[in-house]
């Protein structure tokens, strides 16, 4: 019988450390996800059970409509859902493949501030990730988010279907 899994604890609170650096932040962003580091996004907390995202109405992220534009806000929502799946996979002692699978929006009213994103479904993540390991299939995960603005409005609320699976080790 193969030994039970465990997550490296050291190495989710160095991620949770780096990723919550605005500064390291958005440098990862400029090397690996180029329009997220144009578009200022930045996370501004992240547990083990839940990831903000932040993403300001400014004139690089506007439409014609003067308000945030709607793929603006939905990278900054899969991000607050991804970079709980970033935390709960980096450096571990299994290789996880993630995909986003599916997508779904719903816009309640213009973004003209700041909006942040908040996904609450980290153990839900790390549930899945246990289960993929322990039985080798694939997982989905379906991670809802609500984006605010600085009032506490909603301005849009999104659902992220990510696939995750443990990769064959060689």
């Amino acid at each position: 019988m193969a030994d039970q899994f465990t997550f490296d604890q050291d190495s989710i609170e160095r991620i949770k450390r780096h990723i919550t650096n605005k500064f390291k932040f958005r440098l990862m962003l400029k090397m690996i996800l180029p329009m997220g580091h144009k578009s200022r996004m930045y996370i501004t907390s992240l547990t083990e059970e839940s990831c903000s995202v932040a993403v300001p109405y400014n004139k690089r992220n506007s439409n014609p409509f003067k308000s945030t534009f709607w793929a603006v806000q939905a990278m900054a929502a899969e991000m607050s859902s991804g970079a709980l799946l970033i935390m709960y996979t980096h450096n571990q002692s299994e290789s996880i493949a993630m995909l986003v699978m599916n997508m779904d929006g719903k816009f309640v009213k213009k973004a003209v501030n700041v909006t942040t994103f908040v996904c609450n479904d980290g153990l839900k993540i790390k549930k899945a990730i246990e289960e993929t390991i322990e039985t080798r299939e694939p997982r989905l995960i379906e991670c809802k988010m609500t984006g605010k603005d600085e009032e506490g409005n909603d301005i849009s609320h999104f659902t992220f279907t990510w696939s995750v699976k443990a990769r064959n080790k060689k």
